[in-house]
């Protein structure tokens, strides 16, 4: 938990709504669709909301400039600080702590979709260093040196996000060093997929069989089109308070937040594993939550491809490094198994609206450890943990945090 001297500090989710879909009117009327979901639960005016934080990343060109602050004014807070940010559960949780506020809501919103599908694709190349592309992907060939043919890459489909390719060389870097298959991805898909059957906010909600997906039209190989998250809209919203500004509120169903832990991209070797950038970050929310991986009951993670969740399920220390695949194949990271991961759907399936996808994930595993999920409901949820990262620094993301949360 956060402390500071003499005082042991506790912070509580409120309420939350969230949502990822098709293709949706300019992103700020997302944002006036999804915050009063979460405000109206917890009985949360505008004069009791003392702090506003926004997030996105390609909101259209009359709001992109302006990100929370044009959110605030369509969200019904015109007159209350706000911030823009791409952890914004992060940043309001900091402010709680500093004094700066009583209650926070986070907001995060994303228009995406554009019938320009270059455009689409484009918008994500600024979030890897554009002065240095050709040592990016020299580095990225080299990782994956050795596996998989030229014939199998798969570079006859074009439009593709550049960290496909990104996802891809990791990918083959693990099949290399720990023996991961292809058809371990596919499992790690085809379980997202099945999740998100049961959630009504996924962007797409349709089973695929491992089989299935190994049959589907390659992106950038070992990726096939089922492994990868999809272009979305969407939007997602949560209210922080501190544990004194409870009673003002009729909610019922706070839910505690132990920890968040941001780090940063590193210059590591891209062999030394051991100081992934997720990896710090868990092990720093860990410590301060005071809980370690055996008692996670569910977690959300950025399966931008299903590699993404191989990857984090290990710096999660949800199994050891190597096991990720083989963990997903042997049926542990279902609803069900020892630890759900992506009960949701996953960014595979739910969406992927970049700058509510952290918000999003908060969504889920709050509405898992009050026991609202439905048929995706994962029995006795006590603690969950999300992972969520953004960019592309060296070997690893450029930015990531980790949250826990538990029941209060």
């Amino acid at each position: 938990m956060f402390q500071r001297p003499g005082q042991q500090e506790r912070f509580e989710l409120l309420a939350l709504a969230g949502i990822a879909g098709s293709p949706t009117e300019p992103g700020k009327h997302q944002c006036a669709m999804i915050a009063p979901g979460a405000a109206l639960p917890a009985a949360v005016g505008p004069q009791q909301l003392l702090q506003l934080i926004g997030g996105e990343t390609q909101l259209p060109a009359e709001t992109a400039h302006r990100g929370g602050q044009a959110a605030g004014q369509v969200v019904g807070y015109p007159a209350k600080p706000r911030q823009r940010t791409e952890h914004a559960v992060h940043l309001a949780c900091t402010q709680l702590r500093a004094g700066d506020a009583d209650v926070a809501i986070a907001v995060g919103a994303e228009k995406m979709y554009t019938p320009d599908k270059e455009r689409n694709m484009a918008v994500l190349n600024g979030a890897w260093d554009v002065h240095g592309v050709d040592e990016v992907l020299s580095n990225l060939e080299r990782l994956g040196a050795g596996v998989g043919t030229r014939e199998a890459d798969g570079t006859a489909n074009a439009q593709r996000s550049v960290f496909m390719d990104v996802y891809a060389a990791l990918a083959k870097q693990h099949m290399r060093r720990f023996g991961t298959t292809q058809r371990q991805l596919a499992a790690v898909a085809a379980k997202n997929h099945h999740h998100s059957v049961a959630n009504p906010l996924a962007q797409y909600r349709t089973d695929y069989t491992v089989d299935q997906v190994l049959a589907a039209r390659p992106i950038s190989w070992p990726l096939t089109l089922p492994m990868c998250s999809p272009i979305s809209d969407g939007a997602a919203a949560v209210i922080v308070c501190r544990e004194e500004a409870l009673p003002r509120f009729t909610a019922k169903r706070a839910i505690r937040v132990y920890a968040s832990a941001l780090a940063s991209g590193s210059n590591r070797d891209a062999e030394d594993l051991d100081r992934h950038i997720c990896r710090r970050a868990a092990a720093k929310a860990y410590e301060r939550a005071g809980v370690g991986p055996s008692e996670m009951s569910v977690a959300e993670v950025h399966d931008a491809t299903a590699m993404g969740e191989i990857l984090q399920s290990e710096n999660l220390q949800l199994c050891p490094l190597g096991d990720g695949g083989p963990l997903a194949e042997r049926g542990e990271t279902s609803i069900g198994g020892r630890i759900p991961i992506n009960p949701s759907g996953g960014l595979e399936s739910k969406g992927h609206p970049i700058g509510a996808t952290g918000l999003g994930q908060i969504h889920e595993l709050v509405t898992q450890l009050r026991g609202e999920s439905g048929a995706r409901q994962v029995t006795g949820a006590r603690f969950g943990i999300a992972e969520n990262g953004g960019g592309f620094h060296g070997f690893e993301e450029a930015s990531a945090c980790v949250t826990i949360l538990g029941q209060s």
